[in-house]
């Protein structure tokens, strides 16, 4: 590699509460529009809706567990 590409260990950035917590792909996941261009049927459409349901039953889960630990 480059050594111009490479970074120094020291100069790692760091993230901020905000860009640690935000949704990013998992957000676009869920809210983004439809692409005319994008070829639908109903196995894709059911497959879809498989991954949103485990996403969302896995993230109230995860906040199930931490509040038990948290609280309990």
């Amino acid at each position: 590699m480059d050594p111009e590409l490479q970074q120094p260990e020291n100069t790692k950035k760091k993230l901020s509460l905000r860009e640690f917590l935000s949704l990013g792909e998992v957000g676009g996941y869920f809210f983004r529009r439809k692409d005319p261009n994008r070829p639908s049927n109903i196995n894709l459409r059911m497959m879809h809706g498989v991954n949103k349901l485990s996403i969302i039953i896995f993230l109230l889960a995860v906040i199930y567990m931490i509040t038990k630990r948290l609280f309990l």
